[in-house]
């Protein structure tokens, strides 16, 4: 299938009234003001923040949840000429006779942060409720390996996932692929190389907030500029760690930035949940209305209040907790759990 992208009908123009930016949820707000996250990451804090542990990475003992699950690491091949990946396999403990779903997980971070274990305390509680083992990939980080790498290893740990189902103990029909953040933006691209190359028949895809557009135009990346986890600026530094001089231009991949896709057709379906006041709001809901245009499946979720990543960030939050019920039920009725 060729695609070709899609204009971007977030895009503001200099007449386009835009208001101050939506208040934080209370609960939201009292802990943001506790992270030391900066909003507006640039390039040169890249370095400082991997040395520094940049993103929470759960030990061994975090992941097995008090003996919940069993966990282990597989080296597998990568993508055809590249290095090869590792995955990090979790499954139930005690599950060893039974066929799960899976949660196929790529982990957010901008694009330039993570590994395989971050986001991964959000994952296994749905695995654990909806009866699914989880895989999660490490998938190079630019700017070092920029796109194609990152879109291209998700995807090779997919199909090596699927096509080795019955040693996984996994229902083939029955995978989801899942990510926040980037995770989310690089889950939507590997569902498009899925169709297209008519790769893994995937049952669903679980977008948490992600990160979809690299023009960065939008009017809630504009209204949030400065505000929040992950703004305008730290945006751009993501998309342009990925893409280089091709950011914004015309000719980018919609399997790096998926809302430049045209044709949103033949998709699995999908979850799409992100916060109301956040850079990648517009751009979500966007992509959510187009799945329905094209005659997909979606369920569409804009948190009021909600900043980039807040559910991770403040998981005690009531409007957290409501997140986190919805992609529950939305996974247990898609996997029939």
């Amino acid at each position: 299938m060729t695609d070709t992208a899609a204009p971007n009908i977030t895009a503001t123009t200099a007449a386009d009234p835009i208001g101050p930016p939506p208040p934080f949820d209370p609960e939201l707000a009292a802990a943001l003001e506790a992270t030391p996250l900066s909003a507006a990451l640039t390039a040169d804090m890249i370095g400082a923040l991997r040395r520094n542990g940049g993103l929470m990475r759960p030990s061994d003992e975090d992941l097995t949840r008090g003996g919940e699950f069993e966990i282990a690491e597989r080296v597998v091949p990568g993508p055809s000429g590249a290095p090869d990946i590792s995955l990090l396999v979790c499954r139930p403990a005690g599950s060893a006779s039974d066929t799960l779903g899976l949660l196929y997980h790529i982990h957010g971070g901008g694009m330039i942060l993570g590994d395989n274990r971050t986001g991964m305390l959000e994952m296994l509680p749905l695995a654990a409720q909806s009866r699914c083992a989880v895989v999660s990939v490490e998938y190079r980080l630019a700017p070092e390996h920029p796109h194609p790498a990152p879109v291209e290893d998700a995807y090779a740990g997919l199909v090596w996932a699927a096509g080795h189902a019955a040693e996984l103990g996994i229902d083939p029909s029955r995978v989801v692929v899942a990510g926040a953040s980037a995770g989310g933006g690089l889950s939507a691209g590997v569902a498009l190389l899925a169709r297209d190359r008519g790769g893994p028949a995937l049952a669903g895809q679980l977008l948490m907030c992600p990160m979809l557009d690299d023009r960065n135009d939008s009017v809630s990346a504009r209204q949030m500029a400065g505000h929040g986890v992950w703004d305008r600026t730290a945006n751009d530094t993501g998309w342009t760690a990925l893409l280089g001089e091709q950011r914004g231009g015309a000719d980018v991949s919609p399997y790096a930035a998926p809302a430049r896709a045209s044709d949103l057709s033949g998709l699995p379906p999908a979850f799409i949940d992100v916060g109301s006041a956040e850079t990648f709001r517009d751009e979500d809901v966007e992509y959510a209305s187009r799945i329905w245009r094209a005659g997909g499946s979606a369920e569409l979720h804009v948190w009021p209040g909600g900043f980039h990543g807040f559910s991770g960030l403040a998981p005690g939050a009531a409007i957290s907790q409501q997140a986190k019920a919805a992609r529950l039920n939305w996974l247990r009725r898609l996997l029939k759990a």
